[in-house]
């Protein structure tokens, strides 16, 4: 499969000046591209395509991507030109021009064992750059760095159902974070996406309910309603850097 998916690759881009030419009728050019988006990596035997938060599935010609290891359900942001629509079952054939792996991490439960372990120090998290998209919440944060240990950041349900689906129709989740005593004092973004699949979200549900100990607020409660929620994703700018996060 592997073989396969290369040899289309090359047999696109062997094609692609000659369908570039009609590129007026499709909208895109080779100087499109798009801002930093969300999407998720899927494998399909040896091949992988990215399933965007915005655009949908994304099949990539590029050939110049060996470096790159696709692990599915990896998160991601990237940004691309878009070439063709509807191209052999996808929603689009795309150039990735920049991918870079997003901290992907699942829903986990908070129990008196594991309170201490998760932590409650105050983050530092910016209006806007959280955002539930693609089936994950998406948090860009800043990040205190630390001079040893990784940080941990997670997010948490409680043990009884009852208080995770509440009666005012929403799921009550938390967002902890663990600096272990071990800060610099010099800031960098971090960027982190949970997978909410785990967790049983009906028609009937308003949204989430996130908890969070905010480094400038204290304690807050922040609702995010399905019915008026921006979907798209989280605020990325291009100049963002986070090469230098260390988290867990």
């Amino acid at each position: 499969m592997k073989r396969i998916h290369w040899f289309v690759m090359l047999l696109c881009l062997a094609l692609m000046p000659a369908m570039q030419s009609c590129s007026d009728d499709d909208g895109y050019s080779v100087g499109d591209f798009t801002p930093l988006l969300w999407a998720t990596v899927r494998v399909d035997g040896g091949a992988f395509y990215l399933d965007c938060d915005v655009w949908g599935t994304l099949w990539p010609v590029n050939t110049d991507m060996g470096w790159y290891t696709p692990v599915d359900g990896q998160r991601v942001i990237t940004y691309f030109n878009p070439l063709w629509d509807d191209y052999a079952g996808y929603d689009h054939a795309v150039k990735i021009l920049g991918i870079q792996n997003v901290l992907t991490k699942q829903v986990e439960t908070l129990t008196p064992e594991t309170d201490a372990e998760f932590g409650n120090d105050p983050v530092t998290i910016y209006q806007g750059d959280i955002s539930i998209s693609g089936g994950y919440m998406n948090i860009i944060f800043v990040q205190n760095l630390p001079a040893k240990e990784k940080h941990r950041i997670s997010l948490v349900r409680p043990q009884d159902d009852a208080e995770l689906y509440g009666e005012d129709g929403y799921v009550h989740l938390e967002l902890r974070y663990n600096d272990y005593d071990d800060v610099t004092g010099v800031d960098y973004p971090g960027i982190v996406s949970y997978n909410l699949n785990s967790l049983n979200i009906t028609e009937g549900t308003k949204g989430i309910k996130l908890t969070l100990n905010s480094a400038v607020n204290g304690e807050v409660e922040v609702a995010f309603d399905f019915m008026e929620v921006d979907h798209s994703q989280a605020k990325l700018a291009n100049d963002m850097d986070f090469s230098q996060m260390r988290l867990k």
